[in-house]
């Protein structure tokens, strides 16, 4: 409740004032008339006049009582409707700081779109039966590529991509938002150190080969980093302490992606985090079209020149960034949206596969995809869904564009977890079981809507090593992405001449070599190793 001193000033118009019967004053003399001793019950809660206050009247200021938490009864008016009323549970208990950040976050959410998802429920889509309907992806295979028999030949393709490189046309879109949780490592997850002896952290990895790739072709390429509310400031700080890893910090656009509410399961209701936040959570990698446009980062690619968009994740530290096959087959087949693919290797393998559906090229995730469709075969006996999905793609930045102003382009994917929340009580509640739901996008929901779309085939083990599980699981985990790495420049190495010792170490840093090229270019590479080595330009 507030009170102001001013002559002329509105009436009140919030909440009913019901005067109280005050004691006898205590004041004597001429100001006695003037002196009033009451207390006000607001609606729900009972407010005592301050001593402040009663001096002022008992010197006779003229006092207009005005609405003081105006705030409460809009973010009421618009939480009702919904059934959301309960996130101000706690509000009479929250500072300002409180409040205000309580009411940021209710401001952001529409409350329309999140009734709609709670009652539309899982996907409506019967993947079962488009899978069964779909064909194999158009694609250049490896085998094909390898022996020269590709739909465009070797020399177009390196010629195309050299040309769009050196124009500046190309950019690079790394996604980095996840944490490090599930590796043990309370730290974003890009900054979790993979070298097998380096020690460099994935984010130094990437932005050493966007640097290199940039040096190769004469021409900066700027990288466009997408963080998540809970990295972005510890993952910006980290990156001015390394400045940039060498790369120009005009050429560094970092963007934090979006996020979304969880809802109870059951009823819908948002769940809290603590009394003064809503959980939240990152409204997945799909959410980065929109993130890249709220940022401006569409705009300094405007500014740049920047045509396509070499898109990876953080977690992979083989991904061939800005590789001209990739980008000469984009290129050449003039599509606005092409995608790595690597060959499963049995049906059960844990990686959605590319397929037309309908004349539209999806990807189904694994746990959608039937047995008998994972399970059937080519008439040369390979699987006919062979083409599987690593997030690694080549985006037309006009069709990002495009994209932000197509209906349900990204659909919301929904699903079931252990979400920590407030209760009643103002009690932290740690879920034995899935309690709520969450909604994400993925980007590769763009599929159906881009012209041409192409898949191109690469071999596992020369793009593909994904850091996603802590020491002791079957794969992706530190010791398997750190084997990947060293059998990768072991075989460049050995490809340009260099004879290695069994079981000895190796590591190239991006710097001083991008691929194997590179690496049969440089005249100072050794020609035996036999103990650990990490070969690095000095500076």
């Amino acid at each position: 409740m507030g009170f102001h001193d001013c002559a002329g000033a509105v009436p009140w118009v919030g909440p009913k004032l019901i005067p109280l019967v005050a004691p006898k004053s205590s004041f004597y003399g001429t100001l006695a008339a003037s002196r009033l001793d009451f207390a006000l019950y607001v609606c729900d809660h009972f407010c005592v006049v301050s001593a402040v206050v009663s001096v002022g009247l008992c010197l006779g200021a003229r006092l207009v009582l005005r609405n003081a938490n105006p705030e409460r009864r809009e973010l009421a008016a618009r939480l009702e409707p919904f059934g959301q009323a309960h996130l101000l549970r706690f509000w009479d208990e929250l500072d300002t700081a409180g409040r205000a950040q309580l009411t940021k976050e209710i401001a952001a959410i529409d409350f329309q779109q999140i009734t709609d998802l709670f009652h539309q429920g899982a996907s409506s889509c019967d993947w079962a039966s488009m899978a069964r309907r779909a064909t194999p992806p158009p694609a250049m295979r490896l085998a094909e590529r390898l022996a020269g028999a590709g739909r465009f030949s070797a020399a177009d393709v390196r010629r195309c991509a050299i040309e769009a490189m050196r124009a500046s046309k190309i950019g690079v879109l790394l996604v980095a938002g996840g944490q490090g949780s599930r590796l043990g490592f309370e730290q974003p997850k890009g900054m979790y150190p993979i070298g097998p002896l380096s020690h460099a952290t994935l984010l130094q990895i990437h932005f050493e080969k966007t640097l290199a790739a940039g040096r190769r072709y004469g021409v900066p390429v700027p990288m466009y980093m997408m963080t998540s509310p809970i990295s972005h400031d510890e993952q910006t700080a980290f990156l001015h302490r390394q400045k940039f890893f060498g790369m120009p910090s005009d050429d560094v656009v970092v963007f934090c992606q979006g996020t979304m509410p969880a809802v109870d399961a059951a009823t819908g209701k948002l769940l809290l985090a603590s009394k003064d936040s809503l959980f939240l959570s990152p409204d997945g990698h799909g959410g980065t079209v929109a993130a890249l446009a709220a940022s401006g980062a569409i705009e300094h690619m405007h500014e740049r020149g920047v045509e396509h968009l070499f898109y990876l994740q953080v977690d992979n530290p083989l991904a061939p960034i800005c590789d001209p096959e990739l980008i000469g087959y984009h290129l050449l087949a003039e599509s606005e949206l092409t995608s790595v693919a690597v060959a499963k290797q049995t049906p059960q393998d844990r990686v959605g596969v590319f397929a037309m559906i309908d004349g539209q090229m999806r990807v189904i995730e694994y746990s959608d995809l039937p047995d008998d469709v994972a399970e059937a075969r080519s008439p040369n006996g390979s699987l006919k869904f062979w083409a599987g999905s690593i997030a690694m793609h080549v985006f037309s930045v006009a069709f990002l564009e495009r994209s932000l102003h197509l209906k349900d382009a990204l659909p919301f994917h929904i699903a079931r977890k252990k979400v920590p929340y407030i209760d009643e009580a103002g009690q932290l509640v740690q879920p034995r079981e899935a309690n709520a739901l969450k909604f994400e996008r993925f980007i590769f929901d763009l599929m159906p809507h881009a012209k041409n779309p192409l898949v191109v085939e690469f071999a596992e083990e020369d793009v593909f090593a994904p850091l996603k599980n802590a020491s002791g699981a079957p794969r992706d985990t530190p010791e398997y992405v750190r084997q990947f790495i060293m059998a990768q420049h072991r075989k460049w190495l050995e490809a340009a001449g260099t004879r290695i010792a069994d079981g000895v170490a190796v590591e190239i840093s991006p710097l001083w070599a991008l691929d194997a090229e590179d690496v049969a270019a440089r005249t100072d590479r050794p020609t035996e190793i036999d103990e650990p080595t990490y070969l690095h330009d000095v500076s």
